[in-house]
């Protein structure tokens, strides 16, 4: 069979184009996953000062960072990680802020 690949600097650089010429200041796409698979990986960029509104983990969830620089807030705790840094992201409530231009990986797991 025939291996899927993905370029994730290539997508990254896509998406940080999409997210620079959108009013949010975002942009995502899903690079594996969704419905019906156990795992879901969702590339997000985001322009500087972006920050994407407090959300409850559905699962267990990590964040890598591909460029960039980000903040994780959740409750009075505060993570920051730049580009090549891999955090766990908390179950409580939380946010994402971008310090700088950044495009993260997003990997949730969608059933528990």
């Amino acid at each position: 069979g025939h291996m899927q690949t993905t370029s994730l600097t290539q997508l990254a650089d896509q998406q940080l184009e999409a997210a620079r010429s959108a009013r949010s200041g975002r942009s995502a796409v899903t690079v594996y996953g969704g419905q019906d698979h156990d795992l879901r990986q969702t590339l997000i960029a985001l322009t500087a000062g972006t920050v994407l509104g407090e959300h409850a983990s559905p699962g267990e969830a990590t964040l890598q960072v591909l460029t960039g620089r980000v903040q994780l807030h959740a409750g009075s705790d505060e993570w920051e990680a730049v580009a090549g840094e891999h955090m766990v992201v908390p179950p409580q409530r939380h946010d994402l802020a971008a310090m700088s231009d950044s495009v993260v990986l997003l990997t949730v797991a969608t059933r528990a």
